[in-house]
């Protein structure tokens, strides 16, 4: 074990730590997720977080707030890039909704998959945005986070770092980006 340990690299141990700290537990793979409930197209993305996607039985397409994440603000620093990275990744493909709920908005909250990948979890990953934290819960994808934050990516790069706020955070203190009518 002494060994082991020793060939671990820093980024591997600040991980590590990270993941006991956070009481880690891994996040569903899609495997492990009941059946998607429809397939559709992703459409349009208006941020990090809210795609739309058209049913593949037809229909007018769904307003989809990814599950688990909470993506910066588009007008926030990182805000433009999280929603062109989600936009390169999903729009024109088919995808599985595992819906919830909606939420206040009218947007259906959903867990997205695409080729096996969890688009949330993959977001994180990259550092395009936190894991969704609800009261003491650090967020279904806090190891990403973890990860994410220790490689210095995306919003957790240094040019970002005086300015990488939470979302919520961002909200009020400066209110919607979107100009209500």
């Amino acid at each position: 074990m002494e060994n082991t340990v020793r060939l671990l690299r820093p980024k591997a141990l600040v991980t590590l730590a990270l993941a006991a700290t956070l009481g880690w537990c891994p996040s569903a793979t899609p495997a492990e997720m009941p059946e998607a409930l429809w397939w559709g197209v992703v459409t349009y993305v208006v941020d990090g977080d809210t795609v739309h996607v058209r049913p593949d039985d037809g229909g007018k397409p769904v307003s989809v707030r990814v599950d688990g994440i909470d993506a910066p603000e588009i007008c926030q620093p990182g805000g433009v890039a999280s929603r062109d990275a989600l936009g390169q990744r999903a729009l024109g493909q088919r995808v599985a909704v595992h819906g919830r709920y909606q939420d206040d908005y009218g947007r259906l909250l959903a867990r997205i998959v695409l080729n096996d990948e969890d688009l949330g979890q993959w977001m994180v990953a990259q550092g395009l945005a936190w894991s969704y934290r609800y009261r003491r819960s650090a967020g279904p994808y806090a190891m990403q986070q973890g990860l994410a934050q220790a490689e210095q990516r995306g919003i957790f790069s240094p040019i970002y770092a005086v300015s990488a706020v939470y979302p919520r955070m961002f909200r009020k203190q400066h209110g919607s980006c979107y100009v209500q009518p």
